[in-house]
């Protein structure tokens, strides 16, 4: 069972450092006056989310094979969860984004910032304190979405919990794999807590 932890903790914060750069580009890509890219993004958005996650796991894992792109398990895993929590984010700060008023923009540029240091000076750190209940939600859904792994045989914790449920023919190890999904859940929303006090500032 601390082997599945280990586990899902990797795939839990390897997705988490990916997905939320890769969301900030689709955000961007998606409110972008280039059409093509507006569309391009768009539709990433409504493939992610509108296809299960364990579907997008079994098409990359198994469906990619049959023309030729191989992945191992680890890494189709990861590359599914990246591409979905992605989209998810990336509408999480398109929302963010546009809801920053255009006069903080029309003042940046009397400035004399740069688009891009208007974007990372002063768009950005406004977004995030906008998103970030948002964020957390979609946070503790991943720790639980960790669990679909298993699909293409990786063993994560739950997995891990059920081998030991069906050894000891007891369902404690399942209560176990319970009682650490809710502290890890635990955790992670006092450390958003903690991240929104920090951005309280802006209020």
């Amino acid at each position: 069972m601390v082997d599945g932890l280990v586990t899902t903790l990797e795939v839990f914060s390897l997705t988490l450092i990916l997905s939320i750069p890769l969301g900030i580009l689709v955000s961007i890509g998606r409110i972008s006056k280039v059409k093509f890219l507006s569309k391009i993004t768009e539709f990433y958005i409504w493939v992610m989310r509108g296809t299960p996650l364990m579907l997008q796991i079994v098409f990359i894992f198994f469906g990619l094979p049959l023309i030729g792109i191989i992945f191992d398990r680890f890494t189709a895993v990861l590359i599914a969860f990246v591409l979905n929590y992605g989209a998810y984010f990336g509408e999480i700060f398109r929302g963010g984004i546009e809801s920053i008023d255009k006069g903080q923009y029309e003042a940046a540029k009397v400035l004399g910032l740069t688009p891009y240091k208007t974007f990372k000076r002063v768009i950005l750190p406004q977004m995030f304190k906008i998103v970030l209940p948002s964020i957390a939600n979609e946070v503790i859904t991943l720790i639980k979405d960790t669990s679909l792994v298993y699909i293409v045989g990786i063993g994560e914790l739950l997995r891990a919990g059920k081998i030991a449920s069906n050894r000891d023919v007891s369902l404690i190890p399942l209560a176990l794999v319970g009682v650490i999904y809710l502290l890890l859940t635990a955790i992670f929303t006092e450390v958003f807590n903690k991240i929104e006090g920090r951005y309280s500032y802006y209020e």
